[in-house]
């Protein structure tokens, strides 16, 4: 019959990890906080429950012996997973979220995303996120719905607050072999209804929104802008996409603005909103110091609020 628990405990493979990094039960001791008898004493009892030698000695230093490295190895893993779920417990007894629930719309960089999370997470690592990615009314329809603890939308719904991130800029463009460009004069938005036009489409579904001109007779509709603006670098159709997302782009020529006599550029405020700002925890609080922090830092400025 097998155990039914384990002889060894994490103890005493962190005792032999530390014995290994200081090279002696002495130092390994003096950074447990422990006597050296203590740290020889869990050692021998940890080799004799397994019933082998962990550590032999390496001149002045301690070194794991072949089956001693690779058990060290294994358990290392479950000691760091212990140690985490310790300082969860910490943190959620002292308040923190075990979730925050996130939505981003698709007009927000992805880079900065990332650099948000990733500055989060040096804060709390033990707070998990939740990230709904939204287009249009995708964003208010997660705040009404109480969806959401956090999130960025591009219009602010009835009844909510929000920070402004940056406003973004969208640039009517299509690749440089279109036949758009090949008129010689200034092109009216009448010109434009005759040639293929790709959009983003809403993820809302309550009350789904249109924006900007939708004139053209053959439109074609994607759920995301990367999609979009692979489709007008292709040549296959024309529209305005966000210049912060085709910066690269327009800078190499794989995309070139519109000839258009006016209307060729349109503005959209990228707000940041907590839910309930009363309730918010400290890990929606925290994240949304780091939107805050990661988006002025990238436009130059601070952002101000609406």
């Amino acid at each position: 019959m097998s155990d039914l628990f384990p002889r060894t405990t994490l103890e005493q493979w962190r005792v032999l990890q530390a014995i290994v990094e200081h090279g002696s039960y002495a130092q390994a001791a003096e950074a447990l906080f422990r006597s050296q008898s203590a740290i020889s004493y869990t050692l021998a009892k940890l080799q004799q429950q397994l019933g082998v030698t962990l550590l032999e000695p390496d001149g002045r230093r301690m070194k794991l012996t072949v089956i001693g490295e690779a058990l060290l190895r294994d358990a290392m893993p479950l000691v760091k997973s212990a140690l985490q779920l310790e300082q969860r417990a910490r943190s959620l007894d002292q308040g923190w979220e075990v979730e925050v629930r996130l939505a981003v719309d698709g007009l927000y960089p992805t880079y900065l995303l990332t650099a948000a999370l990733q500055a989060f997470q040096g804060i709390c690592r033990q707070t998990r996120i939740e990230l709904i990615e939204v287009v249009l009314s995708g964003g208010e329809e997660a705040l009404q719905e109480g969806k959401v603890d956090l999130a960025i939308v591009n219009n602010l719904p009835a009844g909510f607050l929000g920070d402004k991130l940056f406003e973004a800029e969208f640039v009517a463009v299509s690749s440089p072999e279109h036949p758009l460009h090949a008129h010689h004069e200034p092109l009216q938005l009448d010109d434009l209804k005759a040639w293929t036009q790709v959009v983003v489409r809403d993820s809302g579904s309550r009350h789904p929104r249109d924006e900007g001109w939708l004139e053209a007779r053959n439109r074609w509709t994607v759920t995301k802008a990367e999609t979009a603006i692979e489709i007008v670098k292709a040549g296959l159709a024309f529209a305005w996409l966000p210049q912060h997302l085709i910066r690269e782009d327009l800078e190499q020529q794989r995309l070139i603005p519109l000839p258009l006599d006016y209307g060729f550029r349109r503005f959209s405020p990228v707000y940041l909103v907590v839910a309930n700002p009363a309730d918010a925890g400290p890990g929606a609080r925290t994240l949304a110091k780091c939107f805050q922090d990661v988006t002025a830092a990238a436009c130059g400025k601070s952002t101000s609020q609406t």
